[in-house]
């Protein structure tokens, strides 16, 4: 097949790092390739190498004649003029409502009010999802993505993964950077993992890369024996799995038993309660009747909520965004009072939430000493326990990484910081709010391996479906103010709206009022924070070549950043109550 993008011993620096170290690649006819590695590996910057974009300091990108190239990233800026103008033109309507492939992407993406909207006034997330239709729209030759499954719910990312897989043959290619573990599989048919300047190339999806990856490791004595039990434990799961997992002969099912012939289920359930239930006793959390609102002057988002978590619980919660998730986290944590009902928790009850928030910490505080100041050890089923130089080793933080200021570490590694520091502080009973926002793929199989081990009740909110069959015995939804469980977990919620339940209380004119009133404050608050991330933007170009001051921009625009994710969260929510 004819190459698309070619790259020859391409080399790519950032101050004294060396990022891409002489890669030579080929992007073909056809290609759909899932790029993993670790957080800082060099992943953004190979999909800019491809568009032609990133600056080399040695090698070269060809471009095949003709050739177009999308990238879309993280931080798009959307054009000037209206979002249908962006997404489909300014031709008439009717030539772009009459085309299927076009209607369905606007629909699977796209919220009908927006297409008459500035795209100036639109959020982060929705610009995102703007700039990703867009793309489709133009459908080029090569397209390249970065994140795409970030701000997108369960249902979008399932018709995003469809609409890709039933892409045309032919002269294109597919270029994907996701955690989205479930994406991978659904999506791409090779695999590059980037890491230490090198880019490793294997044939097949994630569950394919996984084998492959484990049978390498197998073969070099060298590899320390944990890190190839991970790999086994990750391919044990993907074999075991749901049934939409198993079906599908993405991998060589014969060399797959042979690696797994041995290897247990990822957790012992029973040995797991039996810990946790000594623990916290029989009673954890119970919600009776319970009505609750995210602000004293916004309208309930809970209605007469009756449901309860018991010892040793593994629950998944869906809903769409807005539906009230984190407020009832809030609720079971005890940082919000209820309107009405009773929460009763456990006498030995120790509830915490691992949210999107960036945690404030003194930035003269070192990485290990932080940790030990919560605890010195997390103990799992079976007895073991793990210390914080072992938990920061198995998060990535090796090296001096440990004796690193707080203030010189990035968004994500403080989140994963937060997380750790969570483990050690004796919590009993986890929520994790969103937790794979900036985790790798490697990151998040360990995750998932000290998840299995955790002798303590789990809630986890997630839009990423892999993480949440992994790690959740059951999946509940939360939609029209009420609490519902899915025996069919995802596949169900995805299946088929949910029946028909009472709905939340509806707000009296003085309540919407109210509403609408916390929506325009919100609205106020988010053009200021978009405002602020915008300036550090100018001020990192002008900034340019300071090293120093782009460390420390880069922190300010990451916290800038989650600051607009978080206020988007509260107007979904207030924007539901003022209707």
């Amino acid at each position: 097949m004819p190459a698309l993008v070619v790259t020859d011993s391409v080399t790519v620096r950032k101050g004294t790092a060396t990022i891409l170290d002489g890669v030579s690649l080929g992007l073909s006819d056809g290609d759909r390739i899932g790029v993993v590695g670790r957080n800082g590996a060099g992943k953004s910057t190979l999909l800019r190498v491809l568009a032609g974009v990133e600056t080399l300091d040695a090698g070269r990108a060809t471009v095949s004649g003709g050739t177009v190239i999308s990238l879309v990233t993280q931080h798009d800026e959307l054009p000037s003029g209206s979002v249908r103008d962006v997404v489909v033109g300014s031709g008439p309507e009717h030539e772009w409502a009459g085309d299927p492939r076009i209607r369905s992407i606007v629909a699977g993406l796209l919220d009908p009010d927006w297409m008459s909207r500035s795209s100036a006034e639109l959020s982060g997330g929705q610009s995102r999802r703007v700039a990703l239709a867009a793309a489709l729209v133009a459908q080029p030759d090569v397209l390249l993505l970065d994140e795409p499954t970030n701000h997108l719910d369960l249902q979008a990312i399932r018709w995003l993964a469809e609409h890709l897989s039933a892409w045309p043959t032919g002269r294109r290619a597919l270029v994907v950077v996701t955690h989205d573990r479930w994406f991978l599989d659904e999506v791409t048919t090779r695999t590059w993992e980037v890491g230490r300047g090198a880019v490793e190339q294997y044939e097949g999806g994630y569950a394919a890369y996984v084998l492959a990856k484990a049978e390498r490791e197998q073969q070099q004595a060298a590899i320390e024996a944990r890190r190839r039990n991970l790999l086994r434990k990750e391919l044990a799961w993907l074999r075991r799995g749901p049934p939409a997992r198993t079906s599908k002969p993405k991998f060589r099912q014969d060399a797959a038993l042979a690696l797994i012939a041995d290897e247990p289920p990822p957790r012992d359930r029973l040995s797991l309660q039996r810990v946790s239930m000594n623990r916290l006793g029989k009673q954890v959390l119970d919600l009776k009747d319970v009505t609750a609102a995210p602000a004293a002057d916004a309208p309930p988002v809970l209605a007469d909520v009756t449901w309860g978590i018991g010892p040793g619980d593994r629950l998944g919660l869906l809903g769409p965004n807005g539906a009230g998730k984190t407020t009832l986290l809030r609720v079971l944590s005890g940082q919000l009072d209820v309107l009405s009902g009773r929460v009763q928790r456990g006498k030995t009850v120790h509830a915490a939430i691992v949210d999107q928030r960036l945690p404030e910490v003194d930035a003269d505080a070192r990485v290990l000493p932080w940790l030990q100041e919560v605890g010195n050890r997390v103990e799992v089923a079976g007895g073991e326990e793990l210390t914080p130089s072992q938990l920061l080793e198995q998060f990535g933080f090796t090296g001096d990484a440990p004796w690193k200021r707080l203030g010189d570490l990035s968004g994500g590694e403080l989140r994963r910081l937060h997380l750790l520091r969570t483990f050690l502080s004796g919590a009993n009973v986890l929520m994790l709010d969103e937790p794979t926002n900036d985790l790798d793929t490697e990151t998040l199989t360990v995750l998932e391996d000290v998840l299995d081990g955790w002798p303590g009740s789990l809630i986890v909110v997630s839009h990423d479906r892999y993480f949440l069959e992994r790690v959740c015995d059951d999946v509940w939804e939360l939609t029209d103010g009420r609490v519902r469980h899915l025996p069919g977990g995802v596949d169900e919620y995805l299946a088929s709206p949910p029946p028909a339940t009472p709905a939340a209380p509806r707000p009296s004119s003085g309540d919407t009022r109210a509403a609408r009133k916390e929506l325009t404050r919100i609205e106020r608050e988010l053009s200021r924070a978009q405002t602020r991330v915008e300036g550090i933007h100018e001020r990192m170009v002008t900034a340019a070549t300071d090293g120093e001051a782009l460390v420390e921009l880069g922190k300010e625009l990451a916290q800038a950043e989650q600051d607009v994710a978080d206020l988007e969260e509260r107007w979904l929510e207030a924007a539901e109550a003022a209707q």
